[in-house]
Order: C-alpha cells, then structure tokens, then sequence
C-alpha cells in the first residue's frame, strides 16, 4: 500500500487578476481578487487584507498563563484574550515583534521563547495568518509605552492552565487565539514542554503573503 503524504496545508500560487480595494478602512482594507483555480476559474472572492499578527501565551514558573481582558467592539465584549498585536511596522521580525508587544501589553520580558501554534484565523474571508508564542522564564519589563483606546482599559490576570483549560471547555471563553494558546499550552505541559519548534523557525504560510 503506497505511503500516504503528510497531513499538511499546501501553499499555491494560482494566477490571481483584476485586483482592487473595494473598502479602505481604519485599520484593514477589504479587496476583491479573480482568482483561476484547475477546477474552477473566474472566481471573484472579497477578503478583509490583513498584516499578519503575533499572539503570546507567557506562562510563569507557577504554570500560569497571563490573560489580558479587554472591550471588542464587533461582538460587543470584553473577552478574555493572550498579549498579541499586528505585524505592523514594515520589516519587523515576528519574534521580535512578539517580545515587543509583551512589553507594550504586560509590561513583562521572557527569557525563553518557543513557538506553540501557527493559526489560519478565518481563511474564508481573512488573509491573517498568525503564530503563537510560548513564553517563559519572565521578568519584569518596564515599559514606557502608554496604552490608548481599547488597551487602557485592559485587565491582566495570571489563570492556571489547568482553570483556563476549564474556562475553554466549558464555553466562557470564546477567543480563538486564546483558546488555541490555551489547549496548546496545557497539552505542551503535560509533555514537559519539550517538541516545541524554535521561536526563530521559518513561518512559510507568512512569508507566502508578506514575501
């Protein structure tokens, strides 16, 4: 019986045309592309042009995972999220960009960085592609970044995995970041922490979009 491929996401380069902003917003922009696939061509699909984000799952040598609570106007919340940002400044390396923003968010620095889940967050309608980090090892990080809009208003709250492990299975928190940063981070426990790919491994879904 012939060996079957590994299960993995397949990158394509299909011949893509017509392309415009259809919507420029605030932070994101909507497109329109005309994409040709082998099966079915002349496809026109509308998607929310996203930079690409980094989100941080710190956990302390107590095995607990820092949460931040902060407002999410769409779906009218304050919901229970990990430290994450945009890949916003042009050029920044993601890991880089990950330390700078548990600075920014937590005012914490980690002196051991892993990286914990890649996430494809809605692929139906969203170009975002993001990687979670897994932080340990922290300390204290005075930062003199001042919080504005939504993030002055964040709430910070050390949860042991195994509580927000819980919290996810029991339906009362409903981030996908922070849920996939939380069953990812109480499995990796449970093995010691060990298989994790390096902080600084390639990223080929990002690198296909941002080059």
């Amino acid at each position: 019986m012939p060996e079957r491929p590994q299960l993995a996401d397949q990158l394509v380069d299909y011949p893509t045309h017509g392309r415009e902003v259809v919507f420029r917003g605030a932070v994101w922009d909507v497109c329109r592309e005309t994409v040709d696939l082998p099966e079915a061509a002349g496809l026109t699909r509308d998607f929310v042009d996203h930079t690409g984000a980094v989100g941080i799952a710190a956990v302390d040598d107590d095995d607990r995972i820092l949460l931040i609570q902060q407002y999410r106007h769409p779906v009218r919340q304050r919901d229970w999220e990990i430290p994450a940002g945009l890949l916003d400044v042009q050029g920044e390396d993601p890991l880089l960009a990950a330390q700078r923003e548990l600075s920014e968010e937590a005012d914490l620095q980690a002196g051991s960085w892993a990286v914990l889940a890649d996430q494809l967050s809605s692929p139906g309608g969203l170009s975002e592609v993001l990687r979670i980090y897994l932080a340990r090892d922290l300390a204290e990080d005075a930062s003199d970044f001042v919080r504005e809009g939504e993030e002055a208003g964040l709430v910070l709250r050390w949860t042991p995995l195994g509580e927000a492990f819980e919290a996810v299975r029991e339906g009362r928190i409903g981030n996908a970041t922070a849920q996939l940063a939380i069953l990812h981070a109480h499995a990796s426990r449970a093995g010691g922490w060990s298989g994790l790919r390096p902080a600084d491994c390639a990223w080929p879904a990002y690198r296909h979009l941002h080059g």
